[in-house]
Formats: structure tokens, sequence, C-alpha cells
């Protein structure tokens, strides 16, 4: 008997065919609940084997714990479709149920079919999880807005974190006297910042603040520049003679950047000056009154210099009445995020672009070590505002060996990338099915179309 042009036969061989080759897993049972058929389907996506299933009652498999609970005991007892996520194993399947009636309206069959619904939790959670990061920063964001940062009557001071605040108080409190204050704390802190608040906030700020690096300048010229010469001092020298940083920081504040890099002989000389306030010109006799507050700064130990005998302890007790630490990135966390805002701002100002940050990248700021502080901090915003290539900076857009030195840090970036890179392929994926053309993808996406064909020119979709 053919019905269409197919016999009864020829039905019954392709039915088994769409059963055995289907994707889905598929189970059946008659209408005692009893397992007769089972796809390979099934056992792929559950664990299952046949074995477990046939001639058992779903009611005894159940009692076995193979599966969760049984969506064909609920159609026997409805008499109508059900549909339920099984915990099979360990893994959450969603299992849909689906009678099949005799000619008098009985139940004859229970059709059970199966899907993987893993991948589709795991890609929910990652969403899920990127929107809750992407709320939290949302959530800073707002607050950095609406929160009174302090920045202290000069550019480039941002300061919250209890840290930093607590330095800015002893800057305000010596800032008032004339005391020496030695300013201490690794490369890249911020310490010339304090000195500029230092003297911003003094009497003397109507006067010169004058910056010495005391390493930046050859030996045999820093005494001439200190303390300047008299005319024919040396060969080369000016005529007319030149009056040295401490004549020219008169009524103001000179600042020795890296004092620890001073000379020993020199620091006799500069001892002197502290107890007398008057200078001696380099071919000079005679002593030159001065008015001026010094402030020192240097990364080095120099107590342990002074063991050493490397740094002289008369000068060092001079130097250092009120020593001001200044913490490192690190162990001010709370001031990265503001801090790199801050920096982000002034790169946009400054290029003239309006680039802005994506959550992932700011996680990252906040858990990078920083060796190089808030110096590095502002070398890497401006140069990921420079080369990244869309309107958000992203972790992807990082120097590929920006963390040399730290593998662990190293390895998380680079699983955090992977991470995000699949998951941003997914959703282009499925936009462009959907959306069929860049153009209508980059739409819904909420993107430039240039920015999508990049996206996927990257990720080689």
């Amino acid at each position: 008997m053919r019905r269409n042009g197919v016999t009864k036969g020829e039905m019954e061989e392709l039915f088994l065919s769409i059963f055995k080759s289907s994707y889905d897993g598929i189970f059946v049972a008659d209408k005692k609940g009893i397992g007769i058929m089972v796809n390979q389907a099934y056992t792929r996506i559950t664990g299952v084997g046949s074995h477990e299933l046939l001639g058992k009652t779903m009611k005894k498999v159940v009692q076995e714990g193979i599966v969760s609970d049984s969506v064909t005991l609920q159609v026997l007892e409805d008499q109508k479709p059900h549909t339920i996520v099984q915990n099979v194993r360990g893994k959450e399947v969603l299992v849909t149920g689906s009678p099949v009636f005799d000619k008098n309206g009985e139940i004859s069959y229970v059709v059970t079919n199966v899907r993987d619904i893993s991948d589709l939790n795991q890609m929910k959670n990652e969403l899920r999880q990127s929107k809750k990061l992407a709320e939290r920063y949302i959530s800073e964001i707002e607050d950095f807005k609406k929160r009174e940062l302090i920045h202290m009557h000069l550019d480039g001071i941002v300061a919250q974190s209890q840290e930093i605040m607590k330095v800015f108080h002893l800057a305000r409190k010596v800032a008032k006297v004339d005391s020496g204050v030695l300013v201490l704390g690794e490369s890249g802190v911020g310490k010339e910042v304090i000195v500029n608040y230092i003297h911003q906030e003094s009497d003397r700020s109507g006067y010169p603040l004058i910056k010495v690096n005391c390493g930046a300048i050859p030996e045999h010229l820093l005494e001439s520049e200190l303390f300047g010469y008299e005319k024919g001092a040396f060969t080369g020298a000016n005529s007319q003679g030149k009056p040295g940083l401490f004549e020219l920081a008169s009524g103001g504040t000179i600042f020795l950047d890296e004092i620890g890099d001073m000379p020993i002989d020199l620091q006799v000389k500069l001892l002197r000056v502290l107890q007398e306030f008057e200078i001696m010109r380099v071919g000079g006799t005679k002593t030159i009154k001065i008015d001026v507050r010094v402030v020192s700064a240097t990364h080095k130990n120099l107590e342990e210099m002074v063991e050493k005998n490397e740094f002289r302890r008369d000068l060092y007790y001079r130097l250092n009445i009120v020593p001001i630490k200044v913490p490192s990135l690190r162990e001010r966390r709370t001031d990265i995020v503001s801090l790199a805002f801050f920096f982000l701002n002034k790169s946009n100002k400054k290029n003239k672009f309006n680039k802005r940050f994506h959550p992932n990248i700011i996680n990252f700021f906040e858990n990078y070590e920083w060796p190089g502080n808030i110096r590095e901090l502002e070398n890497l915003v401006e140069r990921l505002v420079v080369t990244s290539d869309s309107e958000e900076i992203s972790l992807n857009d990082l120097p590929d060996g920006f963390v040399q030195g730290n593998d662990q840090i190293n390895q998380e970036k680079w699983k955090l990338k992977e991470i995000l890179a699949n998951v941003e392929r997914r959703i282009i994926l499925e936009q462009m099915a959907e959306s069929k053309t860049t153009r209508r993808a980059a739409k819904e996406l909420g993107i430039s179309q240039s920015a999508l064909v990049k996206k996927m020119q990257k990720l080689n979709i």
C-alpha cells in the first residue's frame, strides 16, 4: 500500500533513519511508562545508556537516581505535553514530552525530546557576569562623577583614598611653616605633585618654585647651578657671572629632587646653606643672604645610605625634619579608577578624541600591580587612547608586552581575552545570522559598521 508514492515499509524506514540521526535526543516510552526506544543522541547528551532505560518503568529510573524527574510520567498523568529542565548526572538538559494518542483517544506512547542546554547556560552565566560587571562600573563611574574629588587648586591631583588624603593633610600642615620636608616614595608616585601642593598652599606661593634634579645635572656643574658663579670663575663662564638657583628662588621654594644623588662634597656646602641661609658663588669671596624654603625628595633609602656613609647624617637630619611618605599606586587602589578617568579626559582633550573605557579594562587597571606607579598609568592610558581602533578601549587593546615579567597576570590576561573574544564572536555570529548584512547587524549591536567589520576581521569571522 502506497501513500503519496511512499510504501508503508519505506515510511517506517524513513522514520527510523530520522530517529537515529536526530541531533536531539529522543526517548520513547509506552502507555505504562516503560522505555522501548532511545537514540544515540540521547546517550551522547545525557550520558545515560540504553540498557539503563529500556524495559524499565520511568518510575524505577527516577528511583534509581538516573534522572531527577520524569516528563514521561507527567504526560501520562496530565494527558498533555510537558517541558521541564531535568538534571541528569550533574548535567542540565531541556526535556519535552509529547503524548501520542490512538484512534480511541488513549495515550499509546510518550515521545521525549532532550536538548543539551549547558552551552546556553554557560553563555547566560557569562552574560550575567558581564552585566553585573558593567552595572558595577557604571555605578562607580556615576559615584566618581558625583563624589567631591580633591583637585587642590593644581592640575593633575586626584585624591580620594584614605592613604593619599593623609599625605595631603600632612602636606597642608607643613605648608604653613618653613621646616625642612623630605618627600619619600617610589619613582612615579607623584612626589613632585606633593611639592607643588606644599608651595601652592604656603605663604611663599607668590614667589618662584625652582626645581632641581640633582641626578640629572653633571657633578662638575651642580655647584655652579645651585650657588651661581662670579665672572671669570672658570673657562667658559659668563663674563657677567650668573646667579644660582638658590638666588633665583629667593622668597619662594627650592625643590631638590633626587637628593640622594648629590655628591658627598657638595652635601657639606648644602648643609652650610641650610644652617646659615647664605650662599657663596663659585669664584666669589663674599656671602649672599637668601630667604628660601628647601623641600627635597628621593626614591632612595637615605637611612641606609647614612649607615653606609654614602649620605651625610647631619644633612639627613636637617632635611628630614618632616618626612612625607607618598604611597605607591598599588597601596591606594581606590584612586586608580579616578586617575585613569582623569588621564583619559586629559588625553581625549589633547588628541581631540572622545574615547571611553570598557569595564574589562577598568578591572585590569584595578588589579595590575603598577610597578611604574602613576607615571606608568598615565603613559598607558594615553597610549591606549592613541592606538585603540574603536571608540571603546578594552582589554584587547593592551600592548602584548605590557605585562612582561609577570607570567601570572599575562596568563590571566590572555585567558580573559580569549573568553571575551569567544563571547564577542558568538554574539556577532548570531546577530549576522539574524540581520544578514553588516550594516543592519552594526545598528542592532550599537556600533558603527566599520567597527563591526574590524571586529569581524580581528575575530576571523
